[in-house]
């Protein structure tokens, strides 16, 4: 029988009924004085960690949130973002996460389908933010932060010089600024209730694409969060602790990120070095002072570090682990990464992860000590791997293709108000457990070893997120100048992909620069920046399959076909986002 059980760390974990706020709290207690964070050198032990998510709780309470009401977070990795995720699970609220590059009215989108009566952003976002409420059915207040609060003072004066000082007139009444937020709660006569774990309890919910492109709200517990996390640090080796720390630039709206690079972080006692964006610079800079012992990203993020000169020199055998998820690390890559480290001193190879946000993040990785080309490695403790015909639930031997199914203690509860997606994701099966069938295709091998193909959805990743073509086309072929269009990813050096669209004007319409800038205006209302097309090109016609779809696929072979003929330029683009 081909199965997973019987190649992996441990048979199984003992998870304790306890929240995510719970777990971090236990930590606090045992270890007070050791750092949770640290945000531009600025430090926070997990004393001051609780002592400000406490605080935050109060006031969310003395606003009128209470258990069970949705707070969206649209934030970059700050630590406000990190007290209110917090502060929100601390009172039994739901925590609904959004990408602060969304567009105007995805955000209209996400606070309608979670019934979000808050959203928390940063002064850079609000202007977004507050025309995304003319779309939503119900009261939303917005509550403000800004960066400058959470500097030390040198970076201050200048943060405020280059960009700070633009926002200062934000938020405008009767939304609500961070500080004045937090007065509020000291001001109340509240009492914070002792929190109350509930398996069957939405926590947190992430988004992902559907099949056609709709965003899915993935609705997630506290059980799942402290799985994944637990697993994932029997996954690393078990030397996740305290004293060691871990760089952490993947963005907290995402799984990766919020499940592995934080919340796995704070339940073991480590700290995080807070990163709200990635570049070069600040990335090699902060590798080269902090010293970080472990690193985690998507392969845009360390294909980066191979061309990074700050670090030339820099003995790199602090790391003690570096893993890799968000999409798939080729052979050749993985090869100059552990390359790279080696001739920087380090003892270790980058890992890769395999995993979808409907188990939180990651839920598969290669051994610290064996690698098999191609592989993403083995199950985490707790999390069976099998290989079924597609759509079946019949059982392929070992080394035969089909598609990945999953069960374990971080598979999600089900897709937000979305009860045919979930039926057709999750399924019970003979065993009477449920299993999650991923839409990817892969083998196993005798060991358990597991190997990724290909993916069944018609799906883009660019740097490390997922872009659904479909979303995008039906915006494009909303346009009353376009006849149809289709939308592809071109293999990229720094995205992995980029997205390009190739649009056919409809008839008497000439393609132009003009044509070009009124599609993308309409792209920028509807689709996230990170999705928008990084090229569009007109053409007369398509390819068409035999029965009369867009040959997708060609255009696919035909663009990495070029892409592999000449010098990658991705700073020259026929339309840039």
């Amino acid at each position: 029988m081909n199965n997973s059980e019987h190649y992996r760390q441990k048979d199984h974990l003992d998870y304790p009924e306890a929240t995510m706020f719970q777990m971090v709290r236990r930590i606090a207690q045992q270890y007070p004085d050791e750092p949770a964070y640290e945000f531009y050198d600025r430090v926070t032990t997990y004393r001051s960690f609780i002592r400000r998510i406490e605080r935050a709780a109060r006031a969310f309470l003395a606003s009128g949130i209470g258990a069970g009401d949705a707070v969206t977070i649209c934030m970059p990795n700050t630590p406000q973002a990190l007290v209110c995720f917090y502060a929100i699970n601390r009172i039994g609220a739901v925590a609904n996460m959004v990408h602060p590059l969304s567009a105007q009215n995805e955000i209209t989108g996400f606070l309608n389908i979670s019934e979000s009566k808050m959203i928390l952003t940063v002064d850079l976002f609000y202007e977004k933010v507050e025309a995304a409420l003319a779309g939503v059915n119900h009261p939303v207040t917005i509550l403000t932060c800004r960066m400058q609060e959470e500097l030390p003072f040198p970076i201050v004066p200048v943060y405020l010089l280059k960009k700070g000082r633009d926002y200062l007139k934000f938020p405008r009444a009767p939304h609500l600024l961070w500080t004045k937020f937090l007065k509020r709660g000291d001001k109340a006569d509240v009492t914070l209730p002792e929190p109350t774990f509930d398996r069957q309890r939405t926590a947190v919910i992430l988004y992902s694409g559907g099949t056609c492109g709709s965003p899915k709200g993935i609705c997630l517990t506290d059980l799942n969060f402290n799985a994944c996390a637990m697993q994932a640090r029997e996954a690393f080796g078990g030397e996740f602790s305290k004293g060691l720390k871990m760089l952490s630039c993947m963005p907290l709206f995402h799984g990766f990120g919020l499940g592995i690079n934080l919340h796995t972080v704070f339940i073991h006692g480590a700290c995080c070095i807070l990163m709200p964006t990635f570049n070069n610079k600040s990335y090699a800079s902060t590798l080269r002072r902090k010293k970080p012992n472990f690193i985690a990203g998507v392969p845009t993020i360390f294909e980066a570090l191979l061309h990074m000169p700050q670090l030339d020199g820099l003995r790199m055998d602090f790391l003690m682990g570096m893993f890799c998820g968000g999409d798939s690390l080729s052979v050749e890559l993985k090869k100059k990464i552990d390359v790279f480290l080696k001739d920087h001193g380090a003892t270790i190879q980058v890992r890769e992860g395999y995993g979808l946000t409907e188990c939180v993040t990651a839920s598969c990785l290669t051994p610290r000590d064996e690698y098999r080309e191609n592989s993403i490695g083995i199950p985490f403790p707790d999390t069976v791997y099998r290989i079924v015909r597609p759509g079946t639930d019949e059982l392929l031997p070992a080394g035969e293709e089909g598609e990945i199914i999953l069960k374990g203690p971080t598979v999600m509860l089900g897709y937000l108000k979305n009860p045919e997606e979930t039926a057709k994701t999750l399924r019970v099966l003979s065993d009477g457990d449920t299993w999650l069938y991923t839409g990817d295709l892969g083998y196993m091998d005798e060991d358990g070893f597991v190997y990724f193909r290909q993916r069944l959805k018609r799906l883009i990743i660019t740097n490390g997120y997922n872009v659904y073509p479909a979303t995008i086309e039906n915006i494009i072929d909303g346009c009353e100048e376009v006849s149809y269009s289709c939308v592809i990813g071109v293999k990229d050096p720094r995205r992995m992909h980029r997205v390009k669209a190739f649009i056919v004007p409809a008839e008497g319409v000439e393609p132009s620069d003009e044509l070009r800038e009124r599609i993308m205006e309409q792209l920028r209302l509807h689709v996230a920046k990170y999705a928008l097309p990084r090229e569009i090109e007109f053409r007369k016609e398509l390819p068409k399959t035999l029965v009369g779809k867009v040959a997708y696929r060609l255009l696919e072979e035909e663009e990495n076909a070029k892409e592999q003929k000449s010098v990658p330029n991705t700073e020259k683009e026929t339309q840039t986002a």
